[in-house]
């Protein structure tokens, strides 16, 4: 039976008989049977085009024909592993460090993100003879042993953290919103440092040096585990925070930070995984918005590499490389760098290039900023509006003053959303963080869309509450004083929004 001819019922039941219940779907109590895509669009099996505005994965575009041929064409002639001479490999990682910093200049392909940090892992503590790590507060990594010790996001509902893996916390948790008047309190118990978020941490936008302040903080989690005896292989960091809530690190964050972890011996990474190959849009690599003089020791590459493909990437220095080598172990991976995989990431190359995807999203990412920072002015429940390219977040909140995250409220925006054919989705501490990471080819038409709807979504949605408190008034359970509610036209608020 053809996949697209048995009932999403059908296959709902299949997907529950078959496969574990931890793989999650998307809108679970009523989920999408996508069928077919094309460009920024999704199709399902009744024919319907869904707007996609998260799949950062399809970096170019879902099927890209360039893509697609490329594929092809080397599979009807070769795909075999790395240890036969093949020419893309070489042309693929020519072409790549021409992206780079001359400094990084030895590459490791790979299939997944998760196996190229892990990589990176290994090439940091065998450089440094170090084993600890230094990780920021709700940071994702990957899905292997190894990763998920250092990833915040998923450990905490697990083992927990291991003795080696010091995180740089934020002091906050989904259930509770972190004021700035707590922070002395709380950094006195924990004696750990918070995510550089300018919004919700400690030193925020209105803080005259925040990058130097929360670099500082990374140096006291340091000093606290040489204290210990402990000795740090790395600092992993996503060049752009995304699973903690699309986060922009103040201009000079990481630079500094990177002067602290070498000073105590260890390697500054930098995961590219989510952001990399142009999405920031003023830059190939996230990391470069911290300017030229900034280089990482390793840099890792996945999803988007491939628009699909399953390909990752480890670069770094020939001095990390050397120490790895002097192992004499061989470093080999079975499909890593096989030549299907190899013409696929040059294709992606070709069409970042060919389309000037990078400069397309500069200018869509610009226009969709503005417009969504002018929904911020009109709807109190945005609290901010961050981002750079294509990567993009709408911070929701419940209130002005203690900015709780609105987290009820986005998961319900995100299901209306969906009915309007537009797939979006939350990330952040709180799932209140309303995440944009569009196929690279995603228009100024698409944005334009997305922002009208989002319009018309929060506008019904402040008048369900504003009903909802009318309600209450008549129950005579909330007494609200007259004229303290007016819709978001008449440009004043309640600071409690909702």
């Amino acid at each position: 039976m053809a996949a697209d001819s048995r009932a999403k019922a059908a296959t709902l039941n299949l997907r529950r008989r078959l496969l574990s219940s931890s793989c999650r779907l998307f809108f679970p109590e009523d989920p999408v049977k996508i069928i077919r895509s094309q460009g920024q669009y999704l199709y399902d099996e009744q024919g319907r085009e869904f707007l996609d505005c998260v799949n950062n994965v399809a970096h170019v575009g879902h099927c890209h024909p360039t893509v697609v041929q490329a594929a092809h064409e080397q599979n009807l002639v070769l795909n075999t592993n790395s240890r036969y001479l093949h020419d893309n490999i070489v042309d693929y990682a020519q072409r790549l460090s021409e992206t780079l910093p001359k400094e990084l200049s030895v590459f490791y392909f790979l299939n997944s993100g998760s196996e190229a940090n892990d990589l990176a892992l290994r090439l940091a503590r065998q450089y440094t003879e170090h084993q600890d790590v230094v990780v920021l507060d709700h940071a994702y990594h990957g899905h292997l042993s190894s990763l998920i010790d250092i990833s915040p996001y998923k450990f905490r509902d697990l083992d927990g953290q291991k003795e080696w893996v010091h995180v740089v916390c934020t002091p906050t948790s989904p259930q509770v919103s972190f004021h700035p008047q707590a922070w002395m309190t709380w950094q006195c118990l924990s004696l750990q440092a918070p995510l550089p978020d300018t919004y919700r941490g400690p030193y925020r936008e209105d803080h005259p040096n925040p990058a130097e302040a929360y670099a500082n903080e990374v140096k006291n989690v340091v000093n606290i585990a040489q204290e210990k005896g402990r000795k740090i292989a790395a600092f992993f960091a996503e060049s752009l925070p995304s699973v903690a809530g699309q986060i922009i690190p103040p201009a000079g964050y990481f630079s500094q930070v990177a002067e602290h972890i070498r000073r105590a011996g260890g390697l500054f990474v930098a995961d590219e995984i989510q952001v990399g190959f142009g999405r920031v849009g003023k830059h190939f690599w996230a990391f470069q918005l911290e300017g030229e003089s900034f280089v990482p020791d390793i840099v890792t590459m996945g999803k988007s590499i491939g628009n699909g493909h399953p390909v990752a990437c480890v670069v770094t220095t020939q001095a990390v490389s050397r120490a790895f080598e002097a192992t004499g172990i061989e470093y080999f991976n079975t499909f890593g760098g096989n030549p299907v995989s190899c013409a696929v990431g040059l294709a992606v190359l070709d069409v970042l290039e060919t389309e000037q995807l990078q400069a397309h999203a500069t200018n869509v990412g610009s226009f969709l900023m503005e417009h969504l920072s002018q929904q911020k002015a009109k709807h109190p429940i945005i609290g901010d509006v961050r981002g750079t390219g294509l990567f993009i977040g709408v911070d929701l909140i419940k209130d002005e003053t203690l900015r709780t995250p609105a987290t009820e409220e986005a998961e319900y925006l995100i299901s209306r959303l969906k009915e309007n054919y537009i797939l979006l989705s939350t990330d952040g501490p709180g799932r209140n963080v309303l995440k944009f990471k569009p196929p690279m080819c995603f228009s100024l038409d698409n944005a334009q869309h997305l922002v009208a709807k989002l319009d018309d979504i929060l506008t019904d949605l402040w008048y369900f509450f504003l009903d909802m408190e009318e309600k209450v008034r008549s129950c005579k359970t909330l007494r609200i004083q007259p004229n303290s509610v007016k819709h978001p036209s008449e440009g004043t608020h309640p600071r409690q929004i909702f």
